[in-house]
């Protein structure tokens, strides 16, 4: 055999041996992650503890518990705490803990502990219940102006404003209603701060003389301006109303939405903002919108004449005439009447 056959005899076994090497190399790679596969795929043990009262969605300071914020869960006996709400014992009555106040924020998925909520009733409640920078305002209702009493802490309502608006003019005042404020969040109706529920576990429907709502400082000024102003009315607001007018304002341009790709930070300021008050956008209807026998607009104001007598010759001006007004002029021969075009209604 000359030396070229064995020189490539030799490079056919080096390249025979780095192959069968790559392959083990591959194969015995894949094998481990099929086993850490097996493993984490196995089922965990159930808590052998009670089961303990859990937030199921993350619970910021201020918010009003209700059934749908807290459940019972298993979980592990070496680490509940005396603090936490167990099944059974006094302290886990779900009945008890609805209205109360967070006082401390809950993740989701947390235990709440007992000194995380505040009590209706005890001292702070209203100021735990109050978010950053707001302010509890209290605004007179009736049963016909707070939807039958079906207004409860937790709910968000707008504020409506019914006046009479008088002018100088003939007739009866202009009659107008306005939708001052939006979406306010209700903290309390009268000194109840959560549902009451009868022996059967039914909502106790009762009607409030007061309610109070969370504002701003600018708007609680407001709320307590239009108080003297007319009758104030509450409408209760849809869950799904929030979101939708978020869009419309992100829409607009009238919010601005941060830069960043964080999708926790964006979901963050979007509640922020949906939770928020407004008193933009303001709709307002007049008597004469619904029906033809009310004024639609303020009435003119009346000016009197002027005093002392007249020029010769000077037209007659009608009582009550704007001089700055359109006028139409009638001649009578050699009598000539000023009459404002818009003189009544």
């Amino acid at each position: 055999m000359d030396g070229r056959k064995l020189i490539l005899l030799v490079g056919a076994l080096i390249v025979a041996a780095i192959t069968a090497f790559m392959a083990r190399s591959l194969v015995v790679g894949t094998s481990a992650p099929t086993a850490g596969a097996q493993i984490a795929n196995a089922v965990a043990p159930a808590p052998d503890g009670p089961e303990v009262l859990v937030a199921t969605r993350a619970l910021p300071v201020g918010t009003i518990l209700d059934p749908e914020s807290i459940k019972y869960q298993p979980w592990p006996k070496e680490l509940v705490q005396n603090a936490y709400f167990i099944r059974g014992e006094k302290t886990g009555d779900v009945k008890s803990l609805q209205g109360t106040v967070v006082r401390y924020a809950v993740p989701a998925g947390q235990p709440i502990t007992q000194g995380s909520v505040v009590q209706p009733g005890d001292r702070g409640f209203l100021a735990a219940a109050l978010g950053p920078g707001m302010r509890a305002v209290t605004v007179p209702v009736s049963a016909t102006t707070s939807v039958a009493g079906f207004i409860f802490p937790g709910d968000r309502v707008d504020l409506v404003l019914t006046q009479e608006v008088a002018g100088g003019g003939e007739g009866p005042p202009l009659k107008v209603s306005e939708t001052v404020l939006r979406n306010l969040r209700v903290l309390a109706t009268d000194h109840l701060t959560d549902k009451q529920m009868d022996d059967k576990g039914h909502t106790v429907v009762s009607t409030p003389s007061m309610v109070t709502v969370e504002a701003t400082p600018k708007l609680a000024e407001k709320i307590a301006v239009v108080q003297t102003l007319g009758t104030l009315s509450l409408t209760l607001r849809s869950i799904a109303d929030n979101p939708h007018d978020l869009d419309e304002a992100i829409a607009s341009g009238a919010i601005s939405v941060p830069d960043g790709t964080d999708p926790k930070a964006d979901k963050k300021f979007l509640a922020a903002v949906a939770a928020r008050p407004d008193d933009g956008a303001s709709t307002f209807t007049t008597g004469g919108e619904v029906s033809r026998f009310r004024r639609a607009s303020v009435p003119g104001k009346q000016v009197a004449p002027p005093a002392g007598p007249q020029p010769a010759g000077a037209p007659a001006v009608a009582a009550g005439t704007d001089p700055n007004a359109p006028v139409v002029r009638i001649a009578r021969g050699t009598a000539v009447t000023i009459v404002p075009v818009l003189g009544k209604n």
